[in-house]
């Protein structure tokens, strides 16, 4: 990359920060803002904000029209919210702009299936303004769809796909312990999971990448969760947990064809879970199982989106998703 790739950081919560002093540690891209609504972090330097080790000298917007009239800008990573509701505005503006887009809202990450109304217009908006737009993080974005679509390239006939995610959610970080419901009775983590603003957000977005990619008709969606139980006291940075309450949850996503169920992917994120690792396992000629150790969630959530900066911003105007590009690595 010959010239640097400026960036804006859209967004300055715990993932939002640590992608910003990413960015300012590596090569051929260069940290030109921040933008948040936190009134604490409005005003004072992005360094201070980020908890970089100097001083950047980029005071913190409310607004991203405030970072844009100190300079230019070429792309907005945007780490606000998962809902599709919460963060549509947010892209409109950053298209409006003129910058191109990658997010780490999962719901963006392939929304044509449960927004296809929202979804269109972003995608019309992209092309109007020559932009493009990209949803991705680790799940939705690679475990769960770009990483076992990519192993289906080495089948000659794939019959079903399971993937099974396990974490020790000890090691994430507060919100993401708070999401899967640490430290909750079970009546309330039943409540909050009614209301549908807690858990993983992502699995019908990775069901319908894998359908669509492949070629596959999704005749058929069924989902569950249920609350992972403490049998000891559990205690991290962020919360104690007593024996009976919740210290995280169980996901299952299941998508058929018009023949049966073809796709099976289980989310199991818990505090001291004993089991931290990813499973890919395809039935089909070859069977293939794939177990991946040492994913961190929120380490490879801020790199998959760093390193896609470039081909985001190489690629053709519009809402796009990971298999729409070239394979996004490390650089």
């Amino acid at each position: 990359m010959a010239a640097k790739i400026r960036v804006i950081q859209y967004g300055l919560g715990p993932i939002g920060c640590a992608m910003a002093r990413h960015v300012i540690e590596r090569d051929g891209i260069e940290l030109v803002g921040g933008v948040d609504v936190d009134p604490a972090k409005i005003g004072k330097d992005l360094g201070e904000v980020i908890g970089a080790v100097r001083a950047l000298g980029l005071p913190v917007g409310r607004t991203l029209g405030e970072i844009l009239a100190r300079g230019k800008a070429d792309v907005v990573l945007h780490t606000t919210n998962s809902y599709f509701d919460l963060f549509q505005s947010q892209i409109l503006e950053v298209l409006r702009a003129g910058l191109d887009i990658v997010s780490t809202s999962e719901e963006l990450s392939f929304p044509w299936i449960d927004h296809p109304v929202p979804a269109a217009e972003i995608d019309k908006a992209a092309k109007q303004y020559g932009k493009t737009v990209l949803g991705t993080g680790v799940n939705p974005g690679f475990l769960m769809d770009t990483l076992p679509l990519s192993l289906t390239g080495i089948c000659q006939r794939v019959d079903r796909i399971e993937v099974r995610r396990e974490q020790n959610a000890s090691k994430r970080r507060g919100p993401f312990q708070a999401k899967i419901g640490s430290g909750m009775t079970v009546e309330q983590f039943q409540a909050k999971m009614a209301e549908g603003r807690m858990g993983h957000v992502g699995l019908p977005e990775s069901v319908a990448a894998i359908f669509k990619t492949l070629g596959k008709g999704l005749v058929r969606y069924e989902s569950s969760v249920e609350p992972v139980l403490a049998d000891r006291p559990v205690k991290t940075d962020h919360f104690e947990v007593p024996p009976g309450r919740v210290r995280g949850l169980k996901q299952t996503a299941r998508g058929y064809t018009c023949m049966g169920e073809f796709v099976k992917l289980v989310f199991l994120a818990a505090l001291d879970w004993e089991c931290d690792q990813d499973t890919v396992a395809i039935a089909g000629r070859p069977d293939l199982r794939v177990t991946l150790q040492g994913t961190n969630g929120d380490l490879a959530t801020i790199a998959i989106a760093v390193n896609a900066i470039p081909r985001v911003h190489a690629a053709a105007p519009g809402l796009v998703t990971m298999a729409d590009l070239p394979v996004v690595t490390a650089w």
